[in-house]
């Protein structure tokens, strides 16, 4: 397992993370499978090692908004254990994920006064995301909110190939949409712009950034 870059886990010392990994018990979901469940009261927090989830919530007219997806060294359900109320959102997993199920997470944090302090900057740096993303609903257009969100996928999870960089994460077009805040259909428009410029390749569950200099002027 290598923990993504601004994950949870690589703010950690070695020391801290043994002492993280020894406080709970492994376990794993497949493909699909819901791991956490908005509105649900379980105080457990999940340090996730190997895979991929998305982050979502529903409005009261059933449309799923995804808020967020995050990869090994991630950590989930950290406010519902720390302050005791219900899920705010579902967790999903978006391919076979495994990690360590840990309960009083809070007990842990009092003896780890430091890990306290990273959470603390995590949740903070979680809460000026979510402003900047309510800027950019009331400020780009469709195409510049998908451009933006597959700037973030190819930064993330991009893989480098002979023809640019390959987006393997398996996000749906629905999926997508409900990340950027967009129709399915506005999303499938943004990405024939996209397509038409050159800037991306599409295909099942999967994008080829071919000019992310060009994909990121076009985000701003």
């Amino acid at each position: 397992m290598t923990a993504e870059a601004g994950e949870f886990l690589t703010k950690l010392t070695p020391e801290e993370i043994t002492a993280l990994k020894a406080a709970g018990r492994p376990k794993s979901w497949e493909r699909g499978a819901v791991v956490m469940s908005e509105g649900d009261t379980s105080d457990w927090v999940l340090l996730l090692l190997d895979g991929r989830v998305k982050v979502s919530s529903h409005t009261s007219g059933g449309t799923e908004v995804v808020l967020a997806v995050r990869g090994p060294g991630g950590l989930l359900g950290d406010m519902s254990a720390i302050d005791g109320s219900a899920r705010s959102a579902t967790v999903t997993a978006l391919e076979p994920v495994s990690g360590v199920v840990i309960h009083d997470f809070p007990g842990f944090l009092a003896t780890h006064g430091r890990v306290a302090v990273v959470l603390l900057r995590m949740v903070t740096g979680r809460l000026r995301d979510s402003d900047r993303k309510r800027v950019e609903y009331g400020a780009f257009d469709t195409t510049g909110r998908v451009a933006t969100r597959l700037v973030e996928l190819a930064e993330r999870y991009g893989e480098q190939t002979s023809t640019g960089l390959r987006v393997a994460l398996p996000l749906s077009q629905d999926e997508l949409a409900g990340w950027t805040g967009a129709s399915r259909e506005a999303v499938s428009k943004a990405l024939r712009t996209l397509r038409d410029r050159g800037l991306i390749e599409t295909g099942r569950r999967r994008v080829v950034v071919h000019d992310l200099d060009g994909l990121r002027r076009r985000a701003r």
